[in-house]
């Protein structure tokens, strides 16, 4: 965009003469009228003011508020800019902030409120209606199923799955004492704890990252579970006092990858998406989810998996669901080959495996 400075109809600006600017005004030809300095800087600004209103962003991006959201949100506008010259132009994209019920709702369990997609609902809506061009998730976030009108082409290179141990008194959940009380808003951590554990105490630790340490720091709670991919987007890995492996708490669906959807009948934003997939993750997603959605899992069930290339370049896979008390925990694994058919396969039969395992009425907390 053209700034009044460098406008052709704005006279003489210091910046603008080839030499020394002048001590005395420029000598006009006879019969000439000197123009109106004043009408002259309005009608600048009106062409400029006309050219910015013309400006439309090329990408808009829809995403939830927190910070974490936004540091997600981000880091796809910087990886759109880093791979399409025209999107790294001022203005090319713009960040839309969108309110979700997981957002409004913070005094109850994610367990109470019920349904699915809690926290991509609103912004798929808005993607339907044509107010976004493109939505960021977090994958662990993203129900099992799409809404009919889009698709989700792209996961960005995945983070850390593991989960951060946060406490100001002890260097493990092993070392707190009996009775100690841990925050998390997450059933899947709860009935791991408690089935480790079973003489701590888990309630629900509702916020974004920011509130949950404040809530620590005050003494609400002596220790805190957070995902180790969100304190690193967010550059806060300080606060982390130990870094459970995958077999001490095995990871969320999904933990640590971000997902872009876009409407399917815009061509244009699945290639600008497209290009940033990351397959390897989209692949590991994929194996978590079918299990995910051979079991209809959703926040109210205490359910686990991470799929990963191991040495050989094969993929394993390890599942677990379980009872919110953590007094029953069900684990199987997969291996084979790093494919999206056999891996897709490898969830559901584990899904059906557990299913059986399981039995009726496991599912009906």
């Amino acid at each position: 965009m053209r700034t009044a400075t460098h406008h052709p109809l704005i006279t003489a600006p210091c910046n603008l003469w080839p030499g020394p600017r002048p001590t005395s005004s420029p000598v006009l030809p006879s019969g000439s009228r000197r123009p109106r300095r004043g009408a002259l800087v309005v009608r600048a600004a009106v062409v400029v003011e006309q050219e910015a209103k013309t400006k439309i962003s090329l990408v808009r991006i829809g995403t939830r508020g927190s910070p974490l959201a936004l540091a997600q949100a981000y880091e796809t506008r910087d990886k759109l800019m880093a791979s399409h010259s025209e999107l790294a132009e001022e203005g090319a994209i713009d960040i839309v902030i969108i309110k979700t019920t997981g957002d409004k709702v913070l005094d109850q369990p994610l367990a109470d409120i019920g349904g699915k997609g809690l926290f991509t609902k609103e912004i798929d809506e808005a993607l339907l209606e044509g107010r976004i061009d493109i939505a960021v998730h977090s994958m662990k976030d993203v129900p099992t199923y799409l809404p009919a009108g889009t698709i989700l082409p792209c996961n960005l290179p995945r983070e850390d799955v593991r989960d951060a141990f946060i406490c100001l008194t002890a260097k493990s959940l092993a070392e707190l004492p009996a009775g100690s009380v841990i925050g998390t808003a997450s059933l899947r951590r709860q009935s791991q704890i408690l089935y480790r554990y079973p003489s701590l105490k888990v309630v629900n630790f509702r916020g974004n990252v920011q509130t949950r340490l404040k809530k620590l720091n005050e003494g609400e709670v002596q220790a805190t579970l957070l995902a180790l991919a969100g304190l690193k987007r967010l550059n806060m890995t300080e606060n982390v006092t130990a870094i459970l492996s995958v077999e001490e708490m095995l990871p969320a669906i999904a933990q640590g990858a971000i997902g872009i959807a876009c409407r399917s009948n815009d061509d244009k934003m699945a290639t600008y998406i497209a290009s940033l997939n990351h397959d390897d993750t989209r692949l590991a997603v994929a194996c978590e989810r079918a299990f995910l959605e051979t079991l209809d899992g959703s926040c109210r069930t205490p359910i686990a998996g991470y799929a990963h290339r191991d040495s050989d370049g094969n993929c394993v896979l390890r599942c677990l669901v379980a009872s919110p008390d953590g007094t029953r925990v069900l684990e199987t694994s997969r291996k084979g080959l790093y494919a999206l058919d056999d891996m897709v396969a490898m969830g559901k039969d584990a899904g059906k495996e557990l299913l059986s395992k399981a039995g009726p009425g496991f599912f009906d907390w």
